[in-house]
């Protein structure tokens, strides 16, 4: 037996839950699960983004561990599906409460994108990348091959 390669779930620890669900709504994303004070899920693209408390996440994933500060070194990417879609998407990211870190550009690898954070912080790239290709969920069903 070996492990899938498949990304099915990612979950965000947050430490405002109440506003963290309000802006990933106000992305317009549907809710999935959402049992108030506990855990809110989107499937997004066929992975589901889950927010759940910062506290309950660390007892389970990182038990004595403190949590980190600051930029915790990771992106989370969501692909378009062109490119002119990359600074209307951000917009709407911007326009649900997004802070910008970086606005779209063209990048030297022929695609274009730009970064956000949500309300805590978590970095976003809204991105559009030549050869990525996405099944009408989103979901990427070839890249770089």
């Amino acid at each position: 037996m070996t492990l899938p390669a498949r990304l099915t779930f990612v979950t965000l620890g947050t430490h405002d839950h109440a506003r963290m669900r309000a802006f990933y709504i106000g992305l317009g994303w549907p809710l999935a699960v959402d049992i108030e004070g506990d855990i809110t899920s989107f499937v997004v693209g066929g992975v589901v983004l889950a927010l759940w408390p910062l506290e309950l996440l660390a007892a389970e994933a990182a038990p004595g561990v403190e949590p980190p500060s600051g930029w915790s070194g990771v992106t989370l990417g969501c692909n378009c599906d062109s490119k002119a879609e990359v600074d209307s998407a951000f917009a709407a990211a911007v326009a649900a409460g997004a802070t910008v870190i970086m606005e779209p550009v063209d990048r030297e690898w022929g695609g274009r994108s730009g970064y956000f954070a949500d309300p805590e912080g978590n970095r976003w790239e809204v991105a559009w990348a030549p050869g990525l290709e996405l099944d009408a969920r989103g979901a990427v069903t070839s890249f770089g091959s």
